[in-house]
């Protein structure tokens, strides 16, 4: 039984596109790497989970805190100066490449933050060095959803999309249905909020059954 929901959830309004660490429900699903991002004075920190589990958006107030710099493609400008720095999914870019940037990261005693859906021993690296070199990591897991964590993003996610919820059985019938990951929550949210438009009607338990 899903619990009963009091629409009394608070979320800062985010227009400016700043992402804000009261904006990141956390429980205990991943309370640990929230802890250690953002609390702690981790220096070589492998976050990883599922997609959609927020790694990108608590990667990105570690960015903010730090004072950091994101990897895109100004890897000769991360060589020169001496700043903190975020690669997110890591697996994007080229692995000798980010070898050199995590060694420049130890020998200037900077902070870095590297993300993935993959635990490190589920990679087929092509550059073994850097294996071994994310191996000395500590490594931060965010796990699968718990009932409380799949309300609260959906809850979020709803009322992002401006869907007025009358009902508490509409939580409770979404989540009984819907595949219960992240990804399964931001699908179903994104195929009601596309129906919804189409059809010009607001969220009932009649127009989830057309996509369920």
């Amino acid at each position: 039984m899903i619990k009963q929901v009091s629409f009394n959830y608070i979320f800062n309004d985010n227009k400016d596109g700043c992402d804000n660490e009261l904006d990141f429900f956390v429980n205990k699903t991943n309370y640990y790497p929230f802890n250690a991002l953002i609390n702690n004075d981790t220096y070589l920190s492998y976050l990883y989970g599922p997609k959609k589990s927020g790694k990108s958006y608590l990667a990105k107030i570690w960015l903010k805190k730090n004072n950091a710099i994101q990897y895109f493609n100004n890897y000769e400008l991360l060589l020169i100066e001496k700043n903190n720095i975020l690669i997110d999914n890591f697996l994007f870019y080229d692995q000798e490449k980010i070898f050199h940037i995590v060694n420049h990261c130890i020998l200037n005693n900077l902070k870095i933050l590297i993300t993935s859906d993959k635990k490190i021993n589920e990679i087929n690296f092509e550059f073994d060095d850097l294996s071994s070199r994310l191996k000395t990591f500590s490594n931060l897991e965010i796990k699968q959803p718990n009932d409380e964590m799949l309300l609260s993003i959906l809850t979020k996610l709803l009322i992002d999309k401006q869907f007025i919820i009358n009902s508490n059985e509409i939580f409770e019938y979404i989540l009984r249905r819907v595949d219960r990951s992240y990804l399964g929550i931001n699908k179903i949210v994104n195929k009601l909020d596309v129906l919804s438009l189409e059809k010009k009607r607001q969220l009932t338990i009649p127009l989830i059954k057309e996509i369920l």
